[in-house]
């Protein structure tokens, strides 16, 4: 996690002070929760709220003596608040204070993880509707394959993180999961209330079984989660990287007034941010098998877990909070060429209506295979000699032998590969 590709509001979450303040706050609603049920004095639980508060600096001195954070944190804390302190993190143990609040962190940088992808929905909503109708040639193996407007490219990525969204929600609720259980996770000295009341005032469930720790397959799915949300903005950048290649040249990012692209080129428009973006994807996917692993702890708790998340946690979810800002960036600003497209489309001489002409041919009594053979022997000389596919066809005796000459001008009009446009966009975005 570093500043170059941070945004401030996602690394708050993961700061030090944050996540102190998260830990105060459930030994201060435990302590509530402990007072209500008489196991503690209620003016313990006031004075715990009222005096409450911690230093950074003093609790990292601490844990240099004592090598243990949570006991460091604990002894800052009792610093301010007096001698109630010592009703604090009654009948708790280190990972209840721990996990929980990794769950608050987790289920706070989910949240802005589904507003990221709400930006970036609008967005390529947006452009959708503005190229719907703009005709562009669709490829298989990076070949010309068939046409489809460009606006109906646009609307499979947006229906891609409509799918991305609804995980990101799941993988919320996934980690949304609170444990106040004591050691081994068995409530022998902490009532299950406790537990209850803190998830409560969190917004998290009680852990149903908690061992010591909350189980990690829970984490293991949200790290998953971000991996494919990752892969998915890869998959959009690659898609952008591909058509501003200069033999392409379909789309490009915005390129600023006084941007330069290259040291010791200056013509270059680069794709660097969408090529930056592929590698964010990378470092996001890096932390989801870490995260499996963490899954196998032995018997009831290790820390094998600990060191890993430490990192992935914020890792994960800062990178992807950037990358997925960055792609929204990209997607408002892209700069479109629908005259470069139709020309793309017009540069194969017609062969994208091969598969059409070669349909026509078997509802007029040819074989399949028959038609196959007469399409493809008409289409070859296009690829090697630069021929016009119709004229060729025209020129073809067993091609005529089925089809008018007014048959075969309909079976080149591009019309017949967009008429379903409007239903695609119905199912996508519920309008047309």
């Amino acid at each position: 996690m570093i500043p170059r590709y941070s945004r401030e509001k996602m690394a708050a979450i993961w700061a030090p002070e944050s996540k102190f303040r998260i830990w105060f706050e459930i030994e201060a609603h435990a302590c509530d929760a402990q007072a209500e049920l008489g196991v503690i004095p209620k003016e313990a639980a006031k004075a715990v709220w009222e005096r409450g508060a911690f230093e950074v600096e003093r609790i990292d001195a601490i844990e240099a003596e004592v090598k243990h954070d949570v006991i460091a944190f604990l002894t800052n804390l009792a610093e301010h608040v007096g001698p109630e302190a010592r009703f604090v993190h009654q009948g708790m143990t280190s990972s209840d204070v721990l996990d929980t609040c990794l769950a608050v962190q987790l289920v706070r940088a989910a949240d802005i993880l589904i507003e990221d992808v709400d930006g970036l929905l609008a967005a390529l909503e947006r452009r959708a509707f503005e190229y719907k109708d703009a005709p562009t040639i669709g490829r298989s193996h990076a070949i010309h394959a068939e046409p489809l407007t460009f606006g109906l490219k646009l609307a499979g990525y947006h229906a891609e993180f409509q799918r991305a969204r609804a995980r990101l929600v799941i993988a919320r609720q996934e980690v949304a999961t609170c444990a106040i259980s004591g050691a081994v996770g068995t409530f022998a000295n902490i009532d299950p209330r406790v537990e209850e009341h803190v998830a409560a005032a969190l917004g998290l469930e009680p852990e149903p079984v908690s061992t010591q720790v909350i189980p990690r397959d829970r984490h293991a799915m949200f790290f998953a989660v971000l991996g494919v949300v990752a892969s998915s903005v890869e998959r959009l950048a690659t898609e952008i990287r591909h058509l501003q290649r200069s033999e392409v040249r379909e789309a490009e990012e915005f390129f600023s007034e006084k941007q330069k692209g290259s040291s010791a080129m200056p013509h270059k428009r680069n794709p660097v941010l969408t090529e930056n973006l592929t590698g964010l994807a990378r470092l996001v996917r890096m932390t989801v098998v870490p995260a499996m692993e963490n899954v196998a702890l032995w018997h009831e708790r290790d820390i094998s877990h600990s060191s890993v998340e430490r990192m992935i946690g914020p890792d994960a979810t800062v990178t992807l909070d950037f990358a997925l800002a960055r792609l929204t960036s990209v997607v408002d600003k892209l700069i479109v060429y629908p005259e470069t497209m139709q020309a793309n489309l017009d540069k194969l001489g017609g062969l994208v209506h091969s598969q059409r002409v070669m349909l026509a041919l078997t509802q007029k009594g040819v074989s399949r295979e028959d038609a196959y053979r007469l399409v493809q022997r008409n289409a070859m000389p296009v690829w090697l000699e630069g021929k016009d596919f119709r004229t060729l066809l025209a020129s073809d005796v067993e091609v005529t032998a089925a089809l008018s000459a007014v048959e075969l001008d309909d079976l080149f009009d591009l019309g017949y590969h967009t008429k379903h446009v409007d239903t695609i966009f119905r199912r996508v975005f519920g309008r047309a």
